[in-house]
């Protein structure tokens, strides 16, 4: 078969059912590190891991009796958690999944079966991965850069300039933020926004939205569907104008209680 551009497509695996996993960050690097030959696995198709498929044959209508879950095998993946639970959900628009090799031939490698969100078994020791990361993400690394011409020619004004910069306060115009800055930040995953923000409401119990914007650097609106989450927004009182955690969720990061 060829397309329009007259490029051949093999479709020899066109019905072939395969799956789509949506890992987190320390699976995806785990899965990762053994598939681009960065482990200690010799094989060419080396078992990075098994995934364990159970049916409650007595309740086969209760959509709840079929679970599937990913054990991953002893690697060199760290302390990335190694047992997850697979959410698997059918109801997506149809996919196909193709590849291309070096010779730019296509060719498609299966149709979508299953589609899966993975969820860490133990969400207390992927929470700790998450704020380990997250510390080291904070810690900023200063810089000495050496001046070569040291001295001070390029910081001297340039003839005609003098008189042109004023150093009064009231013509200096005041810089408004745009919001293309909002656009500019990245979002994080979710899982460690939430530990960012648990780490933050331990500080102080009460936040207001543009400060834990300033806090964390991530766009507005990704924090407000968080915060609607998590939780309560003080409309009259003292603490008029901010957020605080449910009660639920004030404990969650677990400094109380370790």
């Amino acid at each position: 078969m060829e397309d329009d551009g007259g490029i051949p497509l093999d479709t020899a695996r066109s019905e072939r059912p395969v799956w789509l996993l949506k890992c987190p960050p320390a699976a995806s690097r785990a899965l990762q590190s053994v598939a681009s030959g960065s482990g200690s696995s010799t094989s060419p198709n080396p078992v990075v891991a098994k995934i364990v498929h159970t049916i409650d044959l007595l309740n086969l209508d209760d959509p709840s009796s079929e679970q599937f879950t990913l054990e991953m095998l002893p690697n060199d993946s760290g302390n990335a958690p190694r047992s997850y639970k697979l959410n698997a959900s059918k109801d997506f628009v149809p996919m196909s999944t193709f590849s291309e090799s070096n010779q730019g031939k296509l060719s498609v490698e299966g149709k979508v079966k299953y589609k899966f969100d993975i969820e860490p078994q133990n969400f207390r020791d992927y929470s700790k991965i998450c704020r380990e990361r997250t510390n080291k993400s904070m810690i900023k690394t200063r810089k000495v850069q050496v001046i070569d011409n040291d001295h001070g020619g390029l910081m001297r004004p340039m003839p005609g300039m003098v008189g042109l910069i004023s150093s009064s306060s009231k013509d200096k115009k005041k810089v408004t933020p745009s919001k293309a800055s909002d656009a500019k930040r990245t979002r994080r995953d979710k899982g460690e926004m939430l530990n960012i923000l648990f780490k933050l409401f331990e500080r102080q119990p009460n936040w207001a939205l543009k400060q834990l914007v300033q806090e964390t650097d991530q766009p507005e609106q990704f924090l407000k569907e968080i915060l609607n989450e998590i939780c309560v927004y003080n409309k009259r009182g003292p603490n008029q104008g901010t957020h605080e955690l449910k009660a639920e969720y004030k404990n969650f990061g677990g400094t109380n209680n370790e």
